[in-house]
């Protein structure tokens, strides 16, 4: 198909351009806010709908959380290899619309879901019924279908936008930062619309009218999809990056026997991409047996030629493309680890506003899920601060922006201030409710502010500056794999987050027996006030604190130091945006 915007017509008008992008952002809108008023309140509704106790509900969310994040590898492949990204997003859009309509059906259908506790008392294990196998099982299909719809749409969603632009001219690479705007635009309407008036019809009004709504915004997103689907420019799919990547592995280790000489002949031939502002690679130095998978031998000569093989044979960039991600995963290790105590708020936070007192002037009651509202205020009024104020000030002051190692290394000091304050507060809140006897502490949930404001600063610092790190600090040909790489960031911290939590609850499990305590463990059970969630708090303050120690004497060493162009400088600002937009997402 043709991809030059400017020179495609369907009768006698121009296809890609703004015509197609007010349909684009319609579909997005539409399924931002369906997806963000059940990513919201998740917590809230396997707590409150489904009697799930704190190991599995936060199981549960964690692993969701993290096949959403990582099932983006899988979609970006179907697009990139087979589909395209218009059908790879139809697809998605569809199976988020079944998922969605299987969440409304376990909310409106008493029977899929166990019956409610017993005078509605969750402080008692036994007061409560647990939801049967059959139910889970309903449960999980649904939200296992939310997260391959969800892998499909977010890592075509942007690009199919930026498809619709040349931006080979001037006009089409201002027209696409206008989209970037818009879309940004769109999205930050949506989450507010999703957080506040969704969430709450969700919590004080009816759960089966709030999954009613985003089901529907659902069909809108996919009736403007196809509505505009007369007007997009369609790219044809060119291959995956990452398949180029297995292929040097594997090319690597078929050729493991062969010895690298001074005057050994690579392949390298001239760049295919035709975009001229993606640079060629040169071989380094590093990493020198991924570069047996370039090395051409004897034997891969036939007639004077090479014998193809991609296989068999990869060109330097490739190899060196693989190069650059290795080169990466120091730093992407300990953004995983900064991003633990971020992670902890869509769960024990809002279990922890469940068990505190929520009301406001004597009748309203504030929805747990409300909670990540602080978070965003607190990192939207950190950006002002640092365009308008900092940026300027240090600019009077000829100092240069603040680097990227040092806002990771902030971000990391706010993580493990985040999980101090949390374990204070949650030692506060379980003390008072102790005290009183009542399931729900008489501590004020704005007590929770300290974390969740930390919690927005990590963003802010070290989620915003990984991003970044990834786009500005890989090549051109590699900047659309950034994104996918910081999914993986967010689906690894998910797991690890699982991982740590149910090895203290089986350790402290085995711990209270040995010592006769009965079994009662750090966490678990359907009551806060048992746990000792302000220890698990610290322990994740503690990998903190091995994580800024790893970052500054080894991770920081990765990050490369030099002058910034123009062109750089709007990638970083974007990414700024569109990691802010991720991890909402």
């Amino acid at each position: 198909m043709e991809e030059n915007v400017e020179e495609i017509y369907v009768e006698g008008k121009k296809r890609g351009g703004w015509r197609a992008i007010k349909y684009i952002l319609a579909n997005e809108t539409f399924e931002k806010l369906a997806s963000m008023s059940l990513i919201a309140n998740i917590t809230v509704y396997l707590k409150t709908m489904y009697n799930m106790d704190g190991i599995l509900l936060v199981n549960v969310v964690n692993i969701w959380s993290g096949s959403s994040n990582i099932s983006s590898l899988g979609g970006a492949l179907l697009s990139d290899v087979y589909l395209g990204r218009f059908y790879t997003l139809l697809i998605g859009s569809i199976t988020s619309l079944v998922g969605m309509g299987m969440m409304t059906l376990t909310a409106s259908v008493s029977h899929v879901r166990p019956p409610p506790c017993k005078e509605n008392n969750i402080a008692a294990s036994n007061s409560c019924y647990e939801p049967q196998g059959w139910q889970l099982g309903i449960l999980f299909t649904a939200l296992t279908l939310l997260a391959l719809g969800s892998g499909c749409i977010r890592p075509c969603n942007i690009a199919f936008g930026a498809d619709q632009f040349d931006t080979r001219t001037e006009k089409g690479r201002a027209q696409l930062q206008r989209f970037y705007n818009w879309w940004y635009f769109t999205f930050t309407i949506a989450l507010l619309v999703a957080l506040t008036a969704v969430v709450y019809i969700q919590t004080n009004i009816s759960w089966v009218i709030g999954f009613a709504i985003p089901t529907g915004c659902f069909v809108l997103s996919i009736m403007a999809f196809l509505i505009g689907s007369h007007t997009y420019v369609y790219h044809e799919p060119r291959g995956s990056i990452f398949v180029d990547m297995v292929k040097v592995i594997v090319a690597a280790c078929r050729n493991r026997s062969l010895t690298i000489h001074d005057h050994d002949t690579f392949y390298d031939p001239p760049n295919p991409n035709p975009n001229p502002f993606v640079t060629k690679l040169s071989r380094t130095d590093r990493l020198l047996f991924l570069d047996k998978a370039a090395l051409i031998s004897d034997e891969l000569k036939e007639d004077g030629r090479c014998s193809i093989n991609s296989w068999r044979l990869c060109s330097i960039q490739q190899v060196e493309q693989l190069k650059c991600l290795i080169g990466c995963l120091p730093v992407w290790i300990a953004g995983i680890l900064s991003l633990l105590a971020m992670d902890q708020q869509n769960t024990f936070g809002i279990l922890q506003a469940i068990q505190m007192n929520r009301k406001v002037g004597g009748k309203f009651i504030i929805p747990p899920a409300w909670i990540g509202l602080t978070s965003m205020v607190a990192l939207s009024i950190w950006i002002l601060i640092y365009e308008r104020v900092l940026i300027p000030l240090l600019q009077k002051l000829k100092h240069n922006r603040i680097s990227i190692k040092e806002r990771i290394r902030i971000g990391i000091v706010m993580s493990i201030a985040c999980m101090v304050a949390a374990g204070f507060v949650e030692r506060q809140r379980r003390g008072e409710a102790l005290k009183t006897g009542s399931f729900v502490s008489p501590l004020s949930v704005f007590a929770l502010a300290p974390q969740l404001v930390l919690s927005g600063l990590i963003e802010a610092f070290a989620a915003v500056s990984i991003m970044e790190f990834f786009t500005t600090q890989m090549p051109e040909s590699m900047r659309s794999i950034a994104g996918a790489v910081f999914f993986l960031s967010l689906s690894m911290a998910s797991y690890l987050s699982s991982a740590i939590i149910n090895i203290i609850h089986h350790t402290t499990t085995l711990t209270s027996r040995q010592h006769g305590g009965g079994g009662m463990p750090w966490l678990g059970g359907h009551d806060l006030n048992k746990n000792r969630l302000d220890n698990y708090y610290f322990i994740i303050a503690a990998v903190g604190g091995i994580n800024l120690c790893y970052f500054s004497f080894f991770a920081s060493n990765y990050i490369l130091v030099g002058n910034i162009n123009e062109e750089d400088k709007a990638s970083r600002t974007l990414s700024g945006e569109l990691t802010y937009s991720s991890i909402r997402s």
